[in-house]
């Protein structure tokens, strides 16, 4: 099955491809296709896009070999039938059945959940259930202690063997810049603030739970962004799907990316807006919306839109992409719509300043509406942010559900955050961030190209710091993260319904605190068992964004 394609820049898109195009290279084993390069890419460096990209753009999505599809397909169909088996020996009592089932004197009642809406879970999932929730016993910094368990139950139950596995590599963490820690000046100024402060508010912020704390770290925030204000909450979750109803209802239209996170689906779903999605980082795609949203209007009466309101995500937290922000921005302009920037991934992670997708491009922080990111990755804390012009701010602290009703952030997380932010800054007095935000893009591209050139087929962008490795079959989900923790690399590991059913995949989060000692040996471990469960899969065949199939149709929700 065809998925997206190689190039330093996207292209295809009608208001820019007529500039992009010009001057374009030949390629000897293929050919420019909807302005992608085909198996392979422009030797020469080539503004594309109408000089929209000041920087060499490459993201790589191979195509999932036949074969692998076929047999990924085929698992899934005899897990399936072996699924309604053992559903049909529970039913007779031959088989102990261990899932939640009704009370005897309920059985006349409407179900409180669908039987079926659980046949995945007890029939699929709990075979490799054993590959998740595995407990912590210390730090989640670069090296993580793991209590050892086992099941007699088939993964139904766990039990602990009292043993510790000591030193397991994490390349499962957020920890993009090595912030998760519980010694040095993060730490110790966290402890300061315990001490004065407390560990909880057990208050919103419009009543008794506004700290000064608080307001020292929005003031910081919006510095660090280059905006004009920034409001924080305690929950980088709730930061979306509490904030997008604010600011989006009834006559209000949003363009969502197919892949955004749950978070921005929910908040969009909550909003009451009409909801259309657009194919992945596709830009052609968007502005088909865009153009039908302004010639079309809304369904029925085709009165004008309140308002259009764009939703993307800096990096994809499953895919590894980076959006397409100049394209995205040139679109809105064009259009007249918002833009909705969900930082969560890329903040700290991403540019030569650590600011995010914006500093990574090079662009102007005012061309995005609402620049929204969380403090749970690569600051080490928890909760989230948004930022923009005083005006939304200003809206945001009297109509957010989260203003409103949620406790404020901890006073030790708050002081967390802005000690690891002035790091970043170089407002301590050091380099030491500066140099952090260097040491991941260096892991990162280190670790994709070791990856790339053992034969695994990787997707994302080169510069993305979350490397999705493609395992595709169902059995081999479990068999890879049991493997690697044999082997004392920690890994979290992906499959369907988190991803398309035959993209199965194991996530790697590249941090800068891993070493290269660290990166090698993770290297050499997985290389190991990607022969032992033959993984190799890559034959560096990639196929045009615009080629991979997409349904056109969109959703709507909530219309009169």
């Amino acid at each position: 099955m065809p998925r997206y394609s190689t190039g330093e820049a996207p292209g295809g898109h009608s208001y820019l491809q007529k500039a992009a195009m010009n001057g374009s290279c030949k390629i000897e084993n293929g050919g420019l296709k909807n302005g992608y390069v085909k198996n392979g890419v422009c030797p020469e460096d080539r503004i594309l896009n109408g000089g929209l990209y000041k920087r060499p753009f490459h993201e790589a999505f191979e195509e999932t070999p036949m074969l692998v599809a076929v047999l990924t397909y085929m698992g899934y169909g005899i897990l399936t039938l072996f699924g309604y088996l053992r559903d049909f020996l529970r039913a007779w009592k031959i088989e102990k059945c261990h899932n939640a089932t009704e009370r005897e004197d309920q059985r006349d009642f409407v179900p409180l959940y669908q039987d079926f809406e659980n046949f995945y879970t007890r029939n699929l999932y709990m075979r490799i259930r054993d590959n998740w929730n595995r407990p912590v016993c210390s730090v989640p910094g670069e090296r993580v202690d793991i209590m050892e368990r086992f099941t007699d139950d088939y993964n139904w139950t766990f039990k602990f063997t009292g043993r510790v596995i000591k030193g397991v590599i994490n390349m499962g963490s957020y920890n993009y810049l090595g912030f998760a820690q519980n010694s040095g000046f993060c730490a110790e100024a966290s402890a300061v603030v315990l001490q004065q402060y407390g560990g909880g508010v057990c208050s919103t912020r419009q009543e008794m739970g506004n700290l000064d704390k608080h307001e020292e770290l929005e003031h910081l925030v919006a510095e660090f962004l280059g905006v004009d204000a920034a409001m924080t909450y305690g929950m980088g979750f709730a930061t979306n799907s509490m904030n997008i109803p604010a600011l989006a209802g009834k006559g209000c239209l949003i363009l969502s990316d197919e892949l955004n996170h749950a978070s921005l689906v929910l908040g969009a779903r909550l909003s009451g807006a009409t909801i259309r999605i657009f194919k992945h980082n596709n830009m052609q795609s968007l502005e088909k919306l865009l153009r039908d949203a302004i010639v079309h209007g809304q369904p029925r009466t085709h009165r004008p839109w309140r308002k259009i309101l764009i939703l993307v995500e800096g990096i994809y937290s499953m895919e590894g992409s980076i959006v397409r922000l100049p394209e995205v921005i040139a679109l809105k302009k064009k259009y007249k719509a918002y833009l909705y920037l969900d930082e969560a991934h890329s903040i700290g992670a991403l540019g030569p300043n650590g600011r995010g997708v914006v500093d990574y491009f090079g662009l102007d922080p005012r061309d995005v509406d609402i620049m929204m990111g969380t403090f749970t990755k690569s600051f080490g804390g928890a909760g989230g942010y948004i930022g923009g012009s005083k005006v939304l701010i200003d809206y945001l602290r009297k109509h957010s559900h989260s203003t409103a009703y949620a406790t404020s952030m901890s006073p030790p997380v708050a002081e967390q955050i802005i000690t690891s932010m002035k790091c970043i800054m170089g407002a301590d007095g050091t380099s030491l961030g500066r140099e952090r935000v260097e040491q991941l893009a260096e892991n990162t591209r280190y670790f994709r190209r070791r990856l790339t050139e053992m034969g695994f087929i990787i997707y994302g962008n080169s510069d993305s710091p979350v490397v999705p490795l493609m395992l595709y079959m169902p059995a081999k989900i479990g068999a890879f993260g049991r493997e690697m923790l044999k082997r004392h690399i920690g890994v979290v590991v992906v499959g369907f319904p988190a991803t398309p059913i035959i993209e199965s995949r194991a996530r790697f989060c590249v941090s800068a605190a891993h070493t290269k000692e660290m990166l090698d040996e993770a290297l050499s471990k997985i290389s190991e068992v990607g022969d032992l469960l033959q993984l190799k899969y890559s034959r560096h065949h990639f196929v045009p964004l615009l080629d991979r199939p997409f349904d056109e149709t969109t959703y709507e929700e909530t219309e009169d």
